[in-house]
């Protein structure tokens, strides 16, 4: 035994023997890294990616996921979601949206619970939430949805000349709601369209309450127009609701201000 201690010591304590043991811890480590680097290369992880947009506040629809392999080296960020267990029940949060061929990020799932304040947490500084009675018709059959753009046209009869155009451009629709105040996006038992629930800036929204008050006393009407699919997808549009007309805002201001001379007339 002592023998070959003594063999082991002199062994370890050539220089030439040490040389050799470090060159090939070398060689051992150097092919650890080099392995490693290949197999994140090579490795393929798969990631879902949505086939179709999802937009802010929908739920995600796992039919509509597909994935797509990726080497594990291109994986750079961690917020990413990896797995499709991750989706399930998930929502996208409000401000958020993946367009066709997007993947998702946990940054941008919420619970139902987090989105269901969405109509006045999103609201801007400024904006004010309207409700626009609609029907059946003036929905197109119930296909204004939630995050559908529309117009909001004007028709009215003004003595013997007809009035007609677009006087509000580029409204959101936030949610839709039926005669019992379902909303037809969150509840499955939900009817047909009766109001669309938007936010407009407040000079607004002082007009089309005006607008609505005339409604009942005069030949007005003011419905939705849904805008194309396309609409408002480029970063360049300008998105946000504006008046369309100027003349059609002095005519309803100009009505009601007549209403209100006959109403002091009468009192």
């Amino acid at each position: 035994m002592g023998n070959l201690v003594g063999t082991l010591k002199k062994f370890i304590s050539n220089k030439n023997t040490v040389t050799i043991l470090v060159v090939i811890a070398g060689i051992i480590v150097l092919w650890y890294f080099y392995n490693s680097r290949v197999n994140s290369a090579i490795t393929t992880i798969k990631i879902p990616y949505a086939t179709e947009r999802v937009n802010s506040g929908y739920k995600i629809d796992t039919e509509k996921i597909s994935t797509k392999e990726i080497t594990k080296s291109t994986l750079k960020d961690s917020d990413i979601v990896t797995s499709l267990s991750e989706l399930e029940g998930k929502y996208i949060c409000v401000g958020n949206a993946i367009p066709k061929n997007g993947f998702f990020y946990k940054s941008q799932l919420c619970n139902r619970e987090q989105i269901q304040n969405r109509l006045t947490d999103s609201l801007q500084d400024g904006w004010t939430l309207y409700g626009l009675d609609v029907n059946m018709r003036s929905t197109y059959a119930n296909s204004i949805l939630q995050d559908s753009y529309i117009d909001l046209y004007l028709s009215a009869v003004d003595g013997d000349e007809i009035i007609f155009g677009s006087l509000i451009k580029g409204i959101k629709v936030l949610d839709v709601r039926d005669g019992n105040g379902k909303s037809l996006f969150w509840d499955a038992s939900a009817g047909n369209s009766s109001q669309l629930l938007f936010a407009v800036p407040d000079d607004l929204f002082r007009l089309l309450t005006t607008a609505t008050e005339l409604i009942s006393s005069n030949s007005i009407d003011v419905f939705p127009v849904i805008r194309s699919t396309g609409y408002c997808q480029s970063d360049k549009e300008n998105c946000d609701a504006d008046i369309a007309n100027l003349e059609l805002e002095a005519f309803i201001l100009r009505k009601l201000k007549t209403l209100d001379t006959q109403t002091n007339a009468n009192a």
